[in-house]
C-alpha cells in the first residue's frame, strides 16, 4: 500500500485536524504526518498544498483530498474493512447525516468555545448564542446513545461521527460546560479513547509558541 501523508495544523488548536487525524486511525491507515505552514509568511505554501487553505490533507498515493468528510468517505471506501459507518442502512444515513451537521453547523459553539487543549476551566461563561447549538448537539448524542446502546454513538465501536464530534467533547471539557449524565458519559469515553490519547499527548509536547491556523470558521 501506498506511503500516506497527512498534513495538519497545530494539534492544540485544530479541530479539523484531530478529525482527519482520527479517520486514518479509525481505517487503521498507517500516515506520516507533515506540519502545516503556521504564519501568514507561509500562506501561500499551504496554499499549494490545500486549494481551500484547509487542513487536513490527506495524500495517498496519486490521490490527495482535502474535505474531511471527504477524507471520511475515502477511507471508508478504501478500507471497508475498517467499518468506519455502521452496517445498518438507516444508521448509515443517520451517521453521516449528523456528521454532515458538525461538518457545517455551530458556528456559535465554534466562536465561544474555540479548541484549545492546553487549558482547563473550572468555571467558564459560555456565550448565550452558543446555547442553542449545545442543546442541540445534546439532543443528537443522546438520541443515538439510546438507539445504538453507547459508548460511542452507534453502539460498542467508534465511527466517522465519533471523530467528528470528537473536538466537541474536548470543548465542553476544557469550558466545564455542565451536561446530562448521558452526554457527560459520552464525553468521557472519548476522552479515554486510546487514538484521542494519543492526540491529547502530542498536544501537551506541543511548542507554546505554534500560533493557531486560523481555519475554523
Amino acid at each position: 500500500m501506498a506511503t500516506a501523508q497527512l498534513t495538519i495544523s497545530s494539534k492544540t488548536y485544530s479541530a479539523w485536524s484531530l478529525r482527519g487525524w482520527l479517520m486514518c486511525r479509525l481505517a487503521g491507515l498507517e500516515i506520516r504526518e507533515l506540519p502545516a505552514p503556521n504564519n501568514a509568511s507561509t500562506r501561500a505554501e499551504l496554499l499549494l498544498l490545500s486549494p481551500s487553505v484547509l487542513v487536513p490533507r490527506l495524500t495517498h498515493g496519486e490521490v490527495s483530498v482535502w474535505d474531511t468528510l471527504a477524507i471520511a468517505e475515502y477511507l471508508n471506501e478504501t478500507f471497508p474493512e475498517a467499518h468506519m459507518l455502521p452496517t445498518d442502512k438507516a444508521a448509515r444515513a443517520l451517521c453521516r447525516a449528523i456528521s454532515g451537521e458538525i461538518h457545517s453547523g455551530f458556528s456559535n459553539l465554534r466562536s465561544a468555545l474555540p479548541m484549545n487543549l492546553k487549558v482547563r476551566h473550572k468555571t467558564f461563561p459560555v456565550f448565550p448564542g452558543a446555547r442553542p447549538d449545545i442543546e442541540r448537539i445534546e439532543a443528537i448524542w443522546e438520541d443515538c446513545l439510546a438507539r445504538y446502546g453507547g459508548p460511542f454513538l452507534f453502539g460498542a465501536e467508534p465511527t466517522i461521527a465519533d471523530a467528528m464530534y470528537a473536538p466537541v467533547t474536548r470543548r465542553f471539557i476544557t469550558y466545564a460546560v455542565g451536561l446530562r449524565p448521558a452526554c457527560q458519559a459520552y464525553c468521557d469515553t472519548i476522552d479515554q479513547w486510546p487514538p484521542m490519547q494519543e492526540w491529547l499527548a502530542a498536544a501537551r509536547e506541543e511548542p507554546e509558541e505554534l500560533e493557531e491556523l486560523e481555519v475554523e470558521f
